[in-house]
């Protein structure tokens, strides 16, 4: 089992790889000439890093800054990445994500609770070269963030100490440094100060399953889920991701710097046709003269026509503000501007701003950012005093989720990209980013900008865990993430906390800072009441309203609320020996389900096999996507079915609990942590597409959801019901209003025959008023009884063994190749030629060792096919994918196999 060859598995290689899209996010922090110091190990960069264990370097750190400095017994170290991930790399440990490698008690990578901070605490240096065009300029090293303490040396001076995980630091290294010439970097990493351990403590609420060990992490201001939770191992990551986990540049600037631009937008109300911009931007004299500099400032928003320029005067050193108001400047008022919305609900128009600054007429520096006008409130104002958010005036369902970071911080820019793509796939329009986890990249959010994409920002603090120690600390880190994400109109509310509390001062410091957005405490209160469930249950709770102990959760706001799937087989077998595969091997399994916190082993197991006994893994694994996919239809149909004023209660948000996975586990989500999705990501796309068709199996009623801003008259939904011999046994329809953004519930009841078999389906079409499908949707049914929560009984839950009987449909596949600069595209036609139902099929893009191509991007997955339907799919991925050849395949579950080499 610990054999390195075969647990650093190779989809880990795609973590690190350097893409296209990888040099979006770079290329617009502003300043025009940057020089990135990434590795070119893990990242394919210039930069040839090295590390050693800091008790093993007999020599200073200003020697070991020297660009002269020998390190023939230091090893390759990956930069951005952390401790843990190089030793992994130079096998000094084996792959903490196969199998139980990671398990304390396997004894194969230290714990640092175990070991003391020191034997985590590593030097880490590599040579740069500062060009030539840097001469007579101020040149600058930042660094986007280090966890969690860091000495920064650069030829023999010290220059910096960084604390804390999420600050950045711009060093003025101009007298420190060769123009045209070899210059050494080295820094000193220290872990947190205080690792806590994955014992549990004490305190904490009733039932919260040890999550965050004993509590200590919290003392520091850092990736709290580092020490253990039930979404990731339980006992944590052995080094708490100590490293350099963001990126070092380099840049130059004039006698000013400028830094930090903030765009602040204010909507006349109520036709929301009027801007008012005021712009800042922080200018920096880092200058050892004297002598006043006097400093021009312009600013530009883009292809607007506007412009705008102050005069400034800065003493040596100082540092200010730049404020260009709309009242000093007339041009920033926008008459009718081009607003930005979420998904669903209007284009994401975003502006340029373009600032500048000069003395003497020579220009010193230059930064831009991208901005959205728009306007997102809460309140209230509800009839159970929920809140509910409204963007540009108009009131949104929230139809969320929660993100989880990468457990080891091996992330990518294209790793990135992918869960976002996935996310806006999914249908959903806020991610909530927890506060046991980070602040991600400028990446992220420039995506989410670009995608229509909410974002909800928690602080790093959880109930579960002790508050900072050091406030001062945790406050500049917060000041440093505002300061940094601020002008992204995607960024929609601040939190201070996971269910806890707040440091004092935060809401002051987020006003000053910003103002734009709101605020709350925690979580959990100001109309946001407590989350669950969280693991396994009957899907038929969900339409009971049953699912969580703590009583009625589908109300309100609920952050948490959700349900795992099972990765496919192809990634099960990358997980663990496939003599832990099958028989099902609890303790390995277990471990990978947060110590079997979301119940796979169980009742999961148990729900799978009222699909019929399995014989092997490959048919375990296939009958588990059917109780995903189940799993996200019924949660997200519920609320659907209850959003705004139009359900049987009140409810204005859910945030499903979790949609991506830190790292490979049995309980997965809409995509794996490779990158592979399940069932549960094209069934969830399905339930939220924008007008959407869905049935109660509870009450035997198909409704139809609107989630644009606008009405839809004389629609027409048909409900269709075949038996296992697929003969249409029933059909009904009902013409619909559809209104703004809400329901139509209970449009029309299916009747199921007193006869019908144990086993059948129901086919779901939406018709425009033309006559046009605008919606298809497609449910198995059994004629179970629901006989309690208590039970895993149901027809959306037991009763499929008859699935088996289905006879064997044929489906006719045929498609076309295409390219791009940096994509291959393939245009899939599928048929079903036979009298049969195709029952749930899936295409799977392989590489030539029969392995899934990820990340992949498939416009439908999981689906099933009626007689003489016809679908088309297109999957896209990346030409560096397919360096071996490809292999398209289509595989159900009544129909044969069929495989076709590309070329």
């Amino acid at each position: 089992m610990h054999n390195i060859a075969k647990t650093f598995f190779p989809i880990l290689l795609l973590l690190f790889a350097a893409v296209v899209t990888a040099q979006n996010g770079k290329n617009n922090v502003g300043n025009a000439q940057r020089i990135w110091l990434d590795s070119e190990i893990g990242h394919q960069g210039d930069y040839q890093w090295k590390m050693i264990k800091a008790g093993d370097a007999t020599d200073p750190g200003e020697k070991i800054s020297l660009s002269n400095y020998a390190t023939a017994n230091w090893m390759p170290a990956i930069v951005p990445g952390t401790v843990l991930n190089s030793l992994v790399y130079n096998q000094k440990y084996p792959e903490p994500y196969y199998g139980i490698n990671n398990k304390i008690e396997s004894k194969l990578i230290p714990d640092i609770s175990e070991t003391g901070r020191d034997f985590y605490t590593y030097w880490f240096r590599t040579d740069f070269t500062v060009p030539q065009s840097f001469k007579g300029k101020t040149v600058w090293l930042q660094l986007d963030g280090i966890n969690y303490r860091a000495e920064v040396w650069v030829n023999g001076n010290l220059l910096s100490t960084m604390n804390g995980m999420f600050i950045q630091d711009y060093i003025d290294v101009t007298d420190f440094v060769k123009i045209g010439g070899k210059n050494g970097l080295a820094i000193k990493v220290y872990p947190v100060d205080v690792p806590g351990s994955a014992k549990p403590k004490s305190w904490g609420a009733a039932g919260e399953f040890h999550n965050g060990g004993n509590g200590n992490i919290g003392l520091n201001t850092t990736m709290l889920m580092t020490v253990g939770w039930d979404f990731t191992f339980m006992d944590g990551i052995r080094d708490r991701n100590t490293g350099i986990w963001k990126n070092i540049s380099l840049y130059a600037t004039g006698r000013v710097a400028l830094r930090h631009p903030f765009v602040k937008s204010e909507l006349r109300k109520p036709d929301y046709d009027q801007a008012r911009e005021t712009v800042s931007v922080e200018i920096i004299n880092p200058s050892t003269s004297n002598r006043v500099i006097s400093c021009k400032v312009k600013g530009e928003i883009v292809g607007e026509n506007i412009t705008f320029e102050k005069t400034f005067r800065l003493m040596r050193g100082e540092e200010k503000t730049a404020t260009f108001s709309p009242e000093e400047f007339p041009q920033l008022i926008i008459n009718s501007p081009k607003l930005w919305w979420p998904v669903n609900k209007g284009p994401q128009n975003l502006y340029d701003l373009k600032l500048t600054v000069s003395v003497d007429g020579k220009e010193c520096d230059s930064v831009k950012t991208r901005f959205g006008i728009r306007e997102i409130v809460s309140d209230r104002k509800t009839p159970d005093k929920s809140r509910v958010f409204y963007v540009n005036g108009k009131r949104l369902f929230i139809r969320g989720t929660n993100w989880i970071p990468e457990a080891m911080l091996r992330t990518s820019d294209e790793r990135t990209y992918a869960e976002l793509r996935y996310s806006r796939q999914s249908g959903v329009n806020l991610l909530r980013m927890w506060g046991g986890g980070i602040a991600e990249s400028d990446y992220f959010f420039q995506l989410c900008d670009e995608l229509g994409l909410l974002v909800w920002q928690e602080f790093w603090m959880t109930g579960d865990t002790r508050h900072p120690h050091d406030k001062a600390l945790y406050m500049s880190n917060v000041e440093s993430t505002v300061k940094r994400i601020r002008n992204h109109p995607s960024l929609a509310y601040y939190v201070a906390s996971n269910e806890s509390t707040e440091v004092t001062g935060t809401p002051e410091l987020l006003n000053k800072l910003d103002g734009t957005r709101g605020f709350q405490m925690q979580s959990e209160c100001e109309g946001v009441h407590d989350g669950s469930p969280y693991k396994q249950v009957n899907p038929m709770q969900h339409y009971e309203n049953t699912a969580s102990p703590r009583g009625s959760r589908v109300d309100g706001f609920n952050p948490e609320y959700g349900a795992p799937t099972l990765p496919t087989v192809e990634i099960l077998r990358e997980m663990m020996d496939e003599k832990d595969l099958w028989p099902i091997n609890k303790e390995v399994w277990d471990y990978l389900d947060g110590n079997g916190f979301h119940l796979m082993s169980t009742m999961y197991t148990d729900l799978v096999n009222n699909y019929g006994k399995s014989s092997s893994i490959d048919e375990f694994a296939q009958k588990g996507q059917l109780l995903g996919a189940i799993n996200s239809k019924s949660i997200w149909e519920v609320w659907n079915y209850n959003k705004l004023d139009y359900g049987d209660r009140f409810c204005s948000g859910l945030l499903f609990w979790y949609h991506n996975c830190s790292m490979p586990q049995v309980a997965s989500r809409m995509w794996d942590w490779s990158l592979e999705p399940t069932a549960s990501l094209y069934h969830t796309a399905n339930s939220l597409e924008p007008l959407h068709a869905q049935f109660d199996y509870l009450k035997n009623t198909v409704s139809v959801v609107n989630d644009y801003y606008r009405e839809f008259k004389n629609y027409k939904v048909i409900a269709q019901v075949y038996d296992i011999n697929s003969k249409k046994v029933f059909e009904e329809s009902a013409v619909v209003n559809l209104p703004s953004d809400g329901v139509v519930n209970d449009a029309l009841t299916i009747r199921f025959p007193e006869n019908i078999s144990q086993v059948h389906f129901i086919k779901l079409i939406l018709k425009d008023e033309k006559g046009k499908d605008v919606s298809s949707n497609f449910y198995w049914r059994s004629n179970d009884k629901y006989e309690g929560s208590k039970t895993l009984t149901g027809p959306a839950a037991s009763g499929f063994e008859d699935l088996s009987k289905l006879k064997q449909a044929k489906v006719k596949l045929t498609y076309k190749v295409r390219e791009d600069d940096n994509n291959y595209f393939v245009d899939i036609t599928l048929r079903n030629t036979s009298g049969q139902i195709a029952f749930f099929n899936q295409l799977q893009f392989l590489n030539s060792k029969m392995s899934p191509i990820r990340p992949s991007f498939y416009t439908d997955n999981f689906f099933s096919l009626m007689p003489g339907e016809k679908k088309t799919v297109t999957i896209e991925t990346a030409k560096g994918k397919l360096k071996d050849g490809a292999v398209l395949a289509l595989k159900g579950w009544n129909i044969n196999k069929q495989e076709y080499k590309l070329k």
